[in-house]
Formats: structure tokens, sequence, C-alpha cells
């Protein structure tokens, strides 16, 4: 048992969060899903709510991708064959043909030479940063970045560690020039899409600058992404922030297999002596079982879908409600943060109201997520929305009514 004044300074600490009001309070729990019927997308039932039906639009699941039947058999198929569990991180015994399989797959829609997958995004970023770090590293990190990111940093405890304001590529290339001399490698970190607000990166100036400081350093500047909301969410045919920007040149992709592609799981594609330099340094990969043989499996078929006319066709819908629902806030009078990417800010910029509005939806059947500080700076507090293709257009019309009585009332 733990020692009593170990659990009063842990009481103590909770105490202070909820003092604070930074607590992130009791999980919603999903109890059953009822199937898209009619005019209606997907419902949802949550525990003590006696059957009441919910529209999700807090879902990373942009293409419904966990929803399709296909993609269900798939994992089906791959349990009956291979089993519930994979039994061991991989290089003991717990690589399966289905993990091979996707990794090719993944690099191959990326167009790179190598992919490996990891048990989750936030994982991939702690297990590829860290070991690419060494004490002569300069790492420059957009200030929004993800926290797997920001701990990734501090994990590896690089030589000089330096943040621009976001997006701002004139206070990058200032930080660039201010780390001559300073070391020997350079490592620009960001997000592709930044998850708080739906903005990307401009990573063909990113790219472009790297470029043009790579001599200045003696092992180069290296960029790596996180494009975990952008890739099969963004992009002409889902290739994500690099294929809408039309950026070439990002040495290290991060991305997720449990946002759009609906499974679970992440992964970085590079270079093959980078991967393979991984598969034996990452401590998330060496030491952590992967992601099951059937989700792998299933994941297989999400990728090979996006691929398709299918997959440019949801794409072209997702972007289609994106507008539709953008387009109906701002008749309201809402304040957005516009983009083609499916998070649809909804700017409140008051804790109290996001908080007031955030359970005004669940009272009238929409399940939303609220954003308040510290996981945004004060001022920016919001509701953000999140589209998906298992939408339908009656289901946004149903969201807009709701959101409209809310502001008539204020």
């Amino acid at each position: 048992m733990p020692s009593s004044k170990f659990e009063t300074s842990i009481e103590q600490r909770y105490d202070d969060l909820l003092e604070r009001g930074v607590l992130k309070g009791n999980e919603a729990v999903i109890c059953g899903i009822q199937p898209a019927q009619g005019k209606k997308g997907p419902r949802y039932l949550l525990k003590d709510y006696g059957g009441r039906e919910f529209i999700r639009m807090n879902s990373n699941s942009y293409l419904g991708m966990s929803m399709r039947k296909e993609i269900i058999e798939a994992e089906e198929e791959a349990v009956r064959r291979f089993g519930a569990g994979p039994g061991a991180v991989r290089f003991i015994s717990g690589t399966f043909e289905p993990h091979i399989i996707l990794e090719e797959k993944l690099a191959e829609f990326h167009h790179r030479e190598a992919a490996v997958i990891f048990s989750s995004a936030y994982a991939t970023v702690m297990g590829t940063i860290t070991p690419l770090i060494d004490r002569d590293t300069i790492v420059i990190s957009d200030e929004l970045n993800h926290n797997c990111i920001i701990n990734a940093v501090k994990l590896s405890q690089p030589k000089v560690r330096e943040i621009y304001r976001h997006c701002d590529m004139d206070d990058l290339e200032a930080k660039l020039k201010g780390m001559r001399g300073k070391g020997t490698r350079v490592m620009i970190i960001t997000d592709g899409i930044f998850s708080m607000r739906g903005d990307c990166a401009p990573l063909d100036v990113i790219t472009d600058i790297a470029g043009y400081f790579e001599p200045e350093f003696e092992e180069g500047v290296v960029t790596v992404v996180d494009d975990s909301h952008g890739v099969g969410a963004f992009g002409e045919t889902g290739r994500g922030t690099e294929e809408y920007t039309h950026s070439k040149g990002v040495d290290i992709l991060v991305a997720t297999l449990g946002k759009a592609f609906g499974i679970n799981g992440g992964y970085v594609t590079a270079k093959n002596t980078i991967v393979h330099y991984l598969r034996e340094t990452a401590p998330f990969y060496v030491y952590s079982n992967p992601i099951t043989p059937s989700e792998a499996w299933a994941a297989v078929k999400a990728v090979t879908i996006l691929m398709s006319d299918e997959g440019t066709e949801l794409l072209e819908k997702l972007r289609r409600l994106t507008h539709r629902f953008e387009e109906g806030l701002v008749r309201l009078g809402c304040e957005i943060l516009r983009s083609e990417h499916p998070i649809v800010p909804i700017m409140v910029r008051d804790t109290k109201r996001t908080a007031e509005l955030v359970s005004y939806l669940r009272e009238n059947g929409v399940l939303t997520t609220g954003l308040n500080y510290p996981v945004v700076p004060k001022g920016d507090e919001e509701i953000r929305c999140q589209i998906s293709t298992d939408h339908t257009d009656e289901d946004l019309e149903y969201v807009l009514d709701v959101l409209k009585i809310f502001y008539t009332k204020l």
C-alpha cells in the first residue's frame, strides 16, 4: 500500500487541479452505437443517459473507417488467423505478416522508402525523436506543437531548444541564423495540422528554409513533421499537409492509424537508413508490443480504400460537409477559424461560456469538446467540432439549429 504521506500529497495536488478548474472530469462512456439509417448518420449511446441518442461531433474518425463493413470483416478475418494479440514485442516473436504488409503499404502511400509502426502516434513521436537527438543537436519547434513533441524534446535533452512563434517563418529563419556555430545538427519539428485550431504548417516554406540552411551545419537541417490529423483527411488524395502545401523534402513524417484510418497505432515513414536505425534504437518500438495483427490487417484495408477512387469520393464528401458546416456557423454569427481541414473551432473565448455551450449541446443530443485553459491560452477558449463522412447533411443542419437557439438567447 502507498504511504499515507504520499497519498496525502497526491490528494493535495488533485485538489489543486480541481480548485484551478483544469480537471478533465469524468469521461463519457459509450455503451453502444446505432448504425446510420436513412438521413441520419450513426448515433451514440452513453451510459446513464437512458438510451438517448447522440450525434458525435468530437471524433477523429474523419472518414468513418471504423464503422465500415469491409474493415470490420478484415479485422475479424485476421483475428481468426492470428489470434487476438501479438504475444510479445516484435524482436522476440511479435512480428506477424500483417505488420510487414502494413509497413510496406504505408511507405507506398507516402512515396517513401520505408515505414515502421508503433503502438500509437504519441509513442511514435516519443520513440522517434529521442534516438535522433544527441547532445550536439539543436531543436527548433513551433510554439503550438502537440504535447507529445514537447515531452519528447524535453526527454531528449538537446544541446539547444528554441521555440518559434506559431507558423511564423520569419521567426523560424531568425532562430536558425542565431544557431550558426552552436551545434552540428538542427532538427525543425512541427505538427502538420495543429489539433486545437485545424490550421496547417507551411511545410513548403519550412522545407525550403531547411534546405537553405543545410550547408551551415555539419550534419545538416532535418525536418520532422507529426501530421496525425492531416494524413487521411487533408490534401487532394489524403496524403496530408505535405500534399496540401506541395512541399518537398520532409525528412521524417509521423502519422497515426487511429484518426482518419479509423484503427489504432502510429507510424513513421522515412528513408531506409533512418527506419532501420529506429528499429534498433527506438525504445517505444523495441520494448513495447505492436498493434495487434488484426488491427494491422484492418489498417491495410483502410489505406487501400483511401488509395482508391472510393477514397477520393470520401475526401470530396468530407470537404463538402466541412464547407457546409462552416458556412452555417458564419450565418449564425459564430467566430470560427476557417480551413479545409475538418476540424472546425468555434471560438468562444470565455471559460464559463464554453462549459455552458458544451453542456447545452449535450442536453440536445450533440457531443462536442470544449477546450479551455491550460489546454489553450486564456482568451482562446473554443468548442472544437470535427466533421466526418459519417455525418449527413441533415445531421449538420440539426447541430446548426441547436446552436442557433443558443446564440439567439445570447
